[in-house]
């Protein structure tokens, strides 16, 4: 399995970003993906997650109203869409694949076996 995050940067803060991630090498429809985030000196933490479907999705509180997550299964790609950063945002974003089949979207980073490379977002005051 491989997955390759992109599409961050420097962006001012209440600026947009949109975040990319392509997979391979596993039955992508069937699992629900994630994206996760760690700034520096910090634990990684949960952003956001979509089902195998894309029919559900789940958010930090921290994030809910202003990033959305969405996903096509046809060309094995999911997205993170983010409204209204701020310097608190940045981060390594990071995108991963759960474990189980036909997952319903979750937070918890050990229910993920296969990560990203991450890209960084750096959201200016």
């Amino acid at each position: 399995v491989q997955l390759q995050a992109s599409g961050g940067g420097l962006v001012q803060a209440g600026g947009s970003l949109r975040l990319s991630c392509a997979a391979s090498g596993r039955i992508f429809r069937n699992y629900a993906m994630g994206w996760f985030r760690q700034a520096p000196g910090k634990d990684r933490d949960f952003v956001a997650a979509i089902s195998w479907s894309g029919g559900n999705s789940v958010y930090a509180d921290s994030v809910k109203g202003r990033f959305t997550i969405s996903r096509d299964n046809a060309n094995n790609m999911v997205y993170l869409q983010m409204n209204s950063l701020k310097p608190e945002d940045t981060a390594v974003y990071y995108c991963a694949v759960e474990k189980y089949l036909f997952g319903s979207g979750n937070g918890n980073l050990d229910r993920y076996d296969y990560w990203g490379q991450g890209t960084l977002v750096t959201v200016s005051s």
